[in-house]
């Protein structure tokens, strides 16, 4: 990996450390990674992602598990240093933060645990040691109050405080901390973060910050590696990981983070880590992520690699190049025949020139005011309404250019649901058979196995899979009850794609509630991606990762849900905001400017 400040101090390379069974876990699987003086690389990964196993094993300090590869401290091979060797390197030229508080002395007190490295590494006397335990614990927001106490006499976040000091106490070339920020109030985590930027600039040291903290890293980090049971699944300049994360892991992990801009209710990442004991043959997310393919992503390890349009200094690890677009629109237009004479009709645009792109396991809303186009837009994406001009690709097929067999296999990977479930919902059928009709039409399976899936899907829709509830009738259901059959025989064929067109408008406030929550479960659960069409902005926010605001057929804005909450652009988006009860007039009246918006939000 590259460094942004020069050759490295700190240069890993395939990294692999097993804890001894039976049966046995490798914990860190290949890794390299790379910091240079004065840089800050950011760790990033869930619980069990290997960050705190990496950064034992870079001290020596895996000595219960069989560590393999090449570790580098300047001119300094280190893999093969015995005890003694390692005692001339750490805390002088690398020192590490542990996580947990216990690695902390109990019957020692904090004066004496900061000074002991100072006098045996650097050869202190007792008075100069005194005097730069001092000048840590104040950098670190303490004080030299601390000095006298014993470990218990503090705080958990207190203690992770000392811990940071004792790290950076011999001014070493490489800190590597883990959690820094973990457990801290917000003021005492910004205090560190600023010390941290400080001690870069200051003594040169290379920061190593261990974390799941994405926003700590976004203010310190100059670079993040993003760690998945043991495996580095995309490595690059902070902004563009963060902001802009192209490998599936990295974009469910930063999409299921709460912050202060944004409503949208919170997910994790569907399914549940894998066996810890078993090394995967292919990419080792495969099993979770959202647009996983038998064989291309099962049958070797993806390699590191620039994704497409970019110029290198961000490498992703994903069988299928990084996060794709499983669905394009481009140029789209649709009109409608106006008053006037057969040959002086005059026509009114409902879409026009109209381009979007729905990700693999990405909600995309559209928002609009009654009128603005969004249904239309919504039926022409799953060819329910010609188009009169434009292109829509599908994960790699012409939608509006398939004909016959083809055009009937992409209709059953994409999915509509529709506003009004008596509508939609024919009153002759029962309930089991409404469900199992697009079995029936694609021609999947026998009777039996049909049933099978029928019964399956609307126990996932929260409804009874009885035989009497089945042979039910449409009028027999509440309007909630309905919306999720109308949901159920959406979802029947396990498409990739549904389109929910004001799926939630006619349904009561705990009802419209429900719905919500079922569909977002479905959605992350299932791995699909779904266009969700409303005109209440506030209900889409709670589930969209990025919003559309449609005004007479054009898309006037376009961002994250966050980014429109805060910092609106267009008069119709913050028309949108003050209709959902959010109030964006300051004392004067008048409606505030992005700039201002911005100032309001911080």
């Amino acid at each position: 990996m590259t460094t942004s400040g020069g050759d490295p101090v700190l240069d890993v390379r395939e990294l692999k450390v097993t804890y001894p069974g039976p049966p046995a876990v490798r914990a860190v699987d290949g890794i390299s990674l790379a910091v240079g003086r004065g840089e800050c690389l950011g760790i990033l990964g869930e619980s069990g992602s290997g960050k705190s196993t990496m950064a034992r094993a870079v001290l020596g300090l895996a000595t219960d598990a069989e560590v393999l590869g090449a570790i580098r401290l300047g001119d300094r091979d280190l893999a093969g240093l015995d005890e003694k060797g390692w005692r001339q390197v750490r805390w002088r030229r690398i020192s590490l933060a542990f996580q947990s508080t216990a690695s902390l002395n109990p019957v020692l007190r904090i004066g004496a645990q900061l000074t002991e490295p100072l006098r045996v590494h650097l050869d202190m006397s007792a008075d100069q040691a005194e005097d730069r335990a001092k000048e840590l614990l104040t950098d670190v927001g303490l004080g030299d109050w601390a000095l006298g106490r014993y470990p218990r006499e503090l705080s958990g976040g207190q203690r992770r405080l000392v811990l940071l000091a004792m790290a950076l106490a011999c001014r070493p070339e490489v800190a590597i901390l883990d959690e820094p920020t973990a457990g801290l109030d917000p003021a005492t985590r910004n205090r560190v973060l600023d010390l941290l930027g400080r001690v870069r600039q200051e003594t040169g040291t290379a920061l190593i910050v261990m974390s799941h903290d994405a926003d700590a890293l976004e203010a310190v980090a100059d670079r993040v590696a993003v760690l998945y049971r043991g495996w580095l699944a995309e490595e690059g300049p902070a902004r563009r990981v963060l902001g802009d994360p192209r490998n599936p892991y990295s974009w469910a992990l930063l999409n299921a983070r709460p912050t202060l801009a944004s409503v949208k209710d919170l997910r994790g990442i569907r399914g549940s880590p894998p066996d810890p004991t078993l090394v995967a043959l292919g990419c080792p997310f495969y099993g979770r992520c959202h647009q996983g393919r038998e064989g291309v992503c099962t049958e070797s390890r993806p390699p590191l690699l620039p994704p497409d349009g970019e110029d290198g200094a961000r490498v992703v690890a994903c069988s299928r190049g990084g996060v794709v677009a499983l669905l394009s629109a481009r140029g789209m237009r649709k009109t409608y025949p106006g008053p006037g004479t057969l040959l002086h009709r005059s026509r009114t645009t409902v879409v026009d020139d109209v381009s979007l792109e729905v990700r693999e396991g990405e909600v995309l809303g559209l928002v609009g005011s009654t009128g603005a186009g969004k249904s239309t837009l919504g039926m022409m994406l799953v060819r329910l309404l010609d188009a009169d001009g434009g292109t829509v690709t599908f994960d790699g097929a012409d939608l509006l250019g398939a004909h016959g067999k083809e055009l009937k296999g992409l209709r059953a990977r994409v999915q509509m649901l529709f506003q009004d479930p008596f509508e939609s919902l024919s009153p002759r059928l029962t309930i089991g058979e409404a469900i199992r009709e697009p079995l029936d039409v694609q021609d999947i399976g026998d009777a039996g196995s049909r049933m099978e899936q029928v019964r399956r899907t609307i126990t996932d829709c929260r409804l009874p899979a009885t035989d009497d509830f089945l042979a039910r009738h449409t009028h027999e259901l509440s309007g909630g009850q309905l919306q999720r059959v109308a949901l159920a025989r959406a979802l029947v064929l396990e498409p990739k794609l549904l389109v929910a067109d004001e799926a939630v408008s006619m349904l009561d406030p705990s009802e419209q509630a429900k719905m919500i929550q079922l569909l977002k479960h479905l959605q992350v659960e299932r791995g699909m991606s779904m266009i969700f069409i409303s005109h209440d902005l506030s209900v889409v926010l709670r589930v969209a990762d990025r919003v559309l605001v449609l005004d007479h057929g054009r898309v006037v804005e376009e961002g994250a849900g966050g980014t429109l909450l805060v910092a609106p652009q267009h008069p119709v988006t913050r028309a949108l905001l003050a209709a959902s009860g959010r109030d964006l007039l300051f004392a004067d009246g008048h409606i505030p400017s992005s700039d201002q918006l911005e100032r309001t939000a911080r």
